[in-house]
């Protein structure tokens, strides 16, 4: 079986808590987490191949907003940021 950019994308549309390549491989069988990592690091993936992928998901609301944030930042320090919130 061969990592897909579907299956990618597939999992960060459908994982809530865990982005990570590790929980990716756990829930996947047949793919190691070397292999996941091997073809993130040699896919090309960009915001229009995601948007392609989600818009159909997104419901529109005048009062909601939908940002998209690949910061990586300590959690610690994450407070410090001023338009950082946490989930109620």
């Amino acid at each position: 079986m061969d990592f897909t950019y579907v299956d990618y994308c597939q999992y960060l549309l459908n994982s809530q808590t865990n982005y990570t390549i590790t929980n990716l491989a756990n829930h996947l069988q047949d793919i190691s987490h070397d292999t996941i990592n091997r073809y993130l690091r040699i896919a090309i993936l960009n915001y229009l191949d995601l948007w392609r992928n989600v818009k159909e998901e997104i419901v529109t609301d005048k009062q909601g907003y939908l940002i998209f944030d690949d910061t990586v930042i300590n959690q610690k320090f994450s407070d410090q940021i001023e338009i950082v919130r946490t989930a109620l």
